[in-house]
Formats: C-alpha cells, sequence, structure tokens
C-alpha cells in the first residue's frame, strides 16, 4: 500500500472519529454534564522551569500545543508532496492551487459583504475559508468505489495548498503582541534545525529537542505557536537515507498520522465544538456572523473552486483528473465548504480572546454551513456517479 492510500485511509477513518466527536461536545454542553464539560476545559494547567512559566486553561494547550502537532503533520505532507507529489510539477499544481484560491477569496469576500462596517465581527473573515480534510475524505468514504481514485488524490493537494494558506492568514492577521527576544530566540533553533539538516541527522530526537524550544519561543514571541510545526517540519530531512531505510520525514508521517487522526482532531473537535443550542432558533443564523460563515462555507467554496476550475479547463490552462467528470468536480467543490476542524480553529483566534460573545454564533455558522455542504456534496456524488461494474467471475 503507497503512502498516499494509507493517508487517505487513517483520513476517512478520522472523519468519522471527528463526527463522533462533534456530537460528543453538543450533548455534553446541552445536557447535565456541562458544568464537567466546562470543568474540564477550563482546568488550568501549568508548567514552569526556573523562570519561564507556561500556563493556560486545557482548552488553550489543546489549540496551542495539539494543534502544533497537527500543524507539523501537514508540513511534512507538504513538503513531501512539493518535492516529490501531487506539487511536485507545474502541470500537476496548477489546478488544485488555482481552486485553493479560489475557495479561500471567494468565502471570505462573501463574509465580508455580509459583515461590512462591524470591526469586531470582521476579524471572523477568515473563518469560512478553510476545508477540513479529515471530514471531506471521511464523506468520500462513504461513497466507496463509486468515487475514482483521481478525485480523492485532488481533494488531498486542495486541502494541502488551503492549509498553506490558513498558515499564511494565521501568521499574519491572528498573531499578538511581538516580542524580539523570543523572536531571537526562535530565529537561533531555527539555526540550529538548519545545521541538523545539513549535517544529515537523521534521528528524530535532535529535530524534537529543538522544535520544543522553537514551540515555546513562538508561544511567548505573539505570533501563533501552531506555526512552529510549520517551520519544524520545513526541516525534516526527506532524502539522503540509505536505501534500505525509510526518510526520517516519511517515518514521522506514519508514526504520527494515527495519533493525529484518532486523538489530536478528535479532542479538538470536542473541546472548540459545543454549541450550547439551549434558546437558538434556526432564525438565529439570520446573524450577520453565522449567515456569512454559512454563506462562505456553502455557497462561497463552491462557487470559487467550481468556477475557477471551469475557466482554467475551458482556456486551456489545465484539465480535468483522469477518470473525473463535471458533476464530480462539483460535487468535490461542495465537500471542500466541510470547514469543520480548522474553522473552529480559526474562530477561536478571531473571537475568543476580544469578542467571547461571537463564539456560540460562529460554532451554529461553522457546524450548519459544514453539514449542508456535507449532504449536498454527499447527495450529488451519490446520485451523478455510477458503481464500477465489478469484474466477472473467473
Amino acid at each position: 500500500m503507497s503512502l498516499v492510500q494509507k493517508f487517505l485511509r487513517l483520513e476517512t477513518a478520522g472523519g468519522f472519529l471527528l463526527m463522533g466527536a462533534l456530537l460528543l461536545a453538543i450533548l455534553a454542553e446541552n445536557s447535565s454534564f456541562k458544568p464537567f464539560y466546562d470543568l474540564l476545559l477550563n482546568t488550568p494547567v501549568e508548567l514552569r522551569i526556573g523562570g519561564l512559566e507556561l500556563a493556560k486553561p486545557l482548552l488553550l494547550w489543546i489549540n496551542d500545543a495539539l494543534m502544533a502537532v497537527f500543524f507539523f503533520l501537514v508540513g511534512l505532507e507538504l513538503k513531501r508532496e512539493v518535492l516529490t507529489g501531487q506539487l511536485s510539477s507545474p502541470s500537476k499544481i496548477v489546478l488544485p492551487t488555482l481552486a485553493a484560491i479560489a475557495g479561500i477569496a471567494v468565502p471570505a469576500i462573501i463574509y465580508t459583504a455580509v459583515n461590512y462596517g462591524d470591526v469586531d465581527a470582521m476579524r471572523g473573515w477568515a473563518i469560512p475559508t478553510a476545508t477540513d480534510i479529515a471530514f471531506a475524505l471521511g464523506i468520500l468514504a462513504l461513497l466507496g468505489s463509486r468515487v475514482p481514485s483521481a478525485l480523492k488524490l485532488f481533494l488531498l493537494a486542495v486541502a494541502i495548498i488551503d492549509d498553506i494558506g490558513a498558515i499564511v492568514i494565521i501568521a499574519i492577521f491572528y498573531s499578538g503582541d511581538l516580542s524580539f527576544e523570543m523572536f531571537a530566540i526562535a530565529g537561533v533553533a531555527i539555526a540550529m534545525l538548519a545545521f541538523l539538516n545539513w549535517r544529515g541527522v537523521r534521528s528524530a530526537t535532535p529535530y524534537m529537542l529543538v522544535g520544543v524550544i522553537l514551540w515555546v519561543a513562538v508561544l511567548k514571541s505573539g505570533i501563533h505557536a501552531t506555526l512552529a510545526g510549520i517551520v519544524l517540519a520545513m526541516f525534516i530531512p526527506l532524502k539522503g537515507a540509505p536505501e534500505d531505510e525509510e526518510p526520517l520525514l516519511e517515518r514521522l508521517e506514519h508514526d504520527l498520522h494515527a495519533t493525529v487522526a484518532f486523538i489530536i482532531l478528535p479532542v479538538f473537535a470536542f473541546a472548540n465544538a459545543g454549541i450550547n443550542l439551549s434558546g437558538l432558533k434556526l432564525a438565529d443564523l439570520a446573524a450577520p456572523v453565522p449567515m456569512g460563515i454559512a454563506l462562505g462555507l456553502i455557497v462561497g467554496k463552491q462557487l470559487g473552486i467550481f468556477s475557477i476550475i471551469w475557466l482554467a479547463v475551458k482556456t486551456g490552462m489545465a484539465k480535468l483528473p483522469d477518470g473525473v467528470s463535471w458533476m464530480q468536480m462539483y460535487g468535490l467543490s461542495l465537500l471542500c465548504g466541510i470547514g469543520f476542524t480548522m474553522s473552529l480553529f480559526i474562530a477561536s483566534l478571531a473571537f475568543e480572546q476580544t469578542t467571547p460573545g461571537f463564539v456560540a454564533n460562529d460554532r451554529l455558522g461553522i457546524v450548519f454551513g459544514s453539514l449542508v455542504s456535507a449532504v449536498l456534496g454527499y447527495l450529488i456524488l451519490r446520485f451523478t456517479t455510477s458503481k464500477p461494474a465489478e469484474a466477472p467471475k473467473p
């Protein structure tokens, strides 16, 4: 089984677990377990070494530390795809890149149009720009052999490039006050990582030790700590291993995939997806923040992605993946509106520290927009794609 096939199998299974975590969080928030749920998320967790102190509630440890591991895995996948995989040549990267860019821009424009003039609400403009790869691949898994592998690989490429966009957005728009002293420490850590890579070190331990220093420095610098995971991944060597030895980058991918898919993302979802449904009505979606998010995910994603793909193919800039029809590509464009995990993460950065009153509303928009996109995408792919005929038995 190839590395990509293993990835897809883990991600689709992780998608089902994410759905369970979402439902469990909503049940916990709307039942007699709510006090225990809130107590758990607000449990203070402190780490002190000499004069260095890290004190956060458990929720922020999940969002800052566990999600840094998630972004580290994303960075490993990105580096491998750029060097040897789906993004390794211009002909392979053009169409998914255009799709990802349009899938970021159009939802952001729609959200901005709905919330223009409200300074606080405008902090959430990036919420509907994200695509949750685990959920989207989980929906594709429900369709089994109806979905060609080329469509799954195209979705994987779009989601990876979309993650790059999310990383850039977080770095530029959702970082705090900057500490140049911590920047200097982070710079030293990056120089150490570059030295390890240059020396061809193939043991994970030195990279991880320096990575922890980098994470603390980035956390204290004012830039969001999850970006340390991406930076660390860029220095993990993919080449230079003996022929009979798996490269360190691929080895770390294998080791982390199950942990991220089955532990980190479900834990993040459980911690962040609790929506208090008491008093909520469907009319609450008409509020600008949830409406902008829902429309961005449901309308913006499909409009941006499908339109740019159609334009690129019709003008000869690119061609559809082999064996993929226009209706299948439209169904995929809908599935890209499943923003769930990354949308929740960006929403936490946008509102929890400054305007916590928006938190319930943004989660309502994210869950509604993601569920509608999932159902519509599934129905389009289910009823417009024939199941391949079985090979005759000998």
